[in-house]
């Protein structure tokens, strides 16, 4: 219990900190940061494409005519927070996908939870697509574009999940919000465990302006980074109870919903970058998704 009111009273940079070095002298129910990439992932996909950068704290992503390249965490996790620094392709990225995602890996009832980051031709904004699989349904797009450019420099993108939402972190800004509205009838992602993933791909059929913006393969190889891997959540296999503890940080008070400031940088978002949000396509959803309309 003492623990538990400790844990909640940190914010959530000091819970990370308390967490990492807990794990270094006793079991916890919960995973805490790697220390190396391959700690906690490993190559999934074209392992000479990713290289390892600082001793395996960075890693370098490759993308060429000959192929792209993918890694994934060596277990799953029930909720949590996962997340990375990424610096993304820069100049003219136009046809790529550098994607970073949470997948149950299960067929037709799939959970998963997305980042994609669409490359762009020079000059242009960078355009990042979310998208939520619940029970197997997802077909939930929105888009956003960037208010900076992710080339230049590392940025940090998060995942959250917990019991209440889902939320979708660039920086300290939330962009997307998925709030558990089970008793609508609106399913939500909290039976399946899932892993952590992140590709980097040629996807000029769709990526940039609908596929009519086309790889510009004199420009590869191309290059994404990363660094800074987080995960904390509850690993499965793992202990039974980990999932249901309500004393795990994450499902604090103060991470119930957004906070005052955080709920003012998702308006600014929503009105002044996003680009695409299925909630209001008529032309794909002629009645409004139940989802669309159970607020945040």
């Amino acid at each position: 219990m003492i623990m538990t009111m400790f844990l909640q009273s940190l914010s959530l940079r000091k819970a990370s900190v308390f967490l990492f070095f807990s794990f270094l002298a006793f079991p916890l129910n919960v995973s805490a940061r790697p220390a190396t990439f391959l700690q906690d992932f490993r190559v999934t996909w074209s392992d000479s494409h990713i290289r390892q950068i600082d001793g395996g704290r960075a890693i370098q992503l490759v993308l060429d005519q000959y192929s792209g390249c993918g890694f994934a965490s060596k277990a799953k996790y029930l909720f949590g927070r996962v997340s990375m620094r990424i610096k993304l392709i820069p100049g003219d990225s136009a046809g790529t996908v550098t994607a970073f995602y949470m997948n149950s890996d299960t067929d037709a009832v799939r959970d998963e939870v997305d980042f994609e980051f669409l490359g762009n031709r020079t000059g242009q904004p960078y355009t990042v697509q979310t998208n939520i699989f619940a029970h197997g349904k997802g077909d939930r797009e929105q888009r956003v574009n960037l208010w900076f450019d992710p080339a230049a420099d590392f940025h940090l993108y998060t995942i959250f999940w917990n019991h209440q939402h889902i939320v979708f972190f660039v920086d300290d800004v939330p962009i997307r919000v998925y709030k558990n509205n089970e008793a609508k009838g609106i399913p939500f992602p909290k039976l399946q465990p899932m892993g952590v993933y992140s590709t980097l791909w040629e996807a000029d059929d769709w990526a940039t302006r609908g596929g009519l913006e086309k790889i510009n393969w004199s420009k590869a190889p191309f290059y994404a980074y990363y660094k800074d891997f987080d995960i904390e959540g509850c690993p499965v296999p793992g202990p039974a109870n980990c999932a249901s503890n309500r004393g795990n940080w994450w499902e604090g008070a103060t991470y119930q919903a957004l906070n005052a400031m955080e709920a003012r940088k998702y308006r600014w978002v929503r009105m002044n970058h996003m680009i695409y949000d299925y909630c209001a396509d008529k032309s794909r959803y002629p009645t409004t998704p139940p989802e669309c309309v159970a607020g945040i």
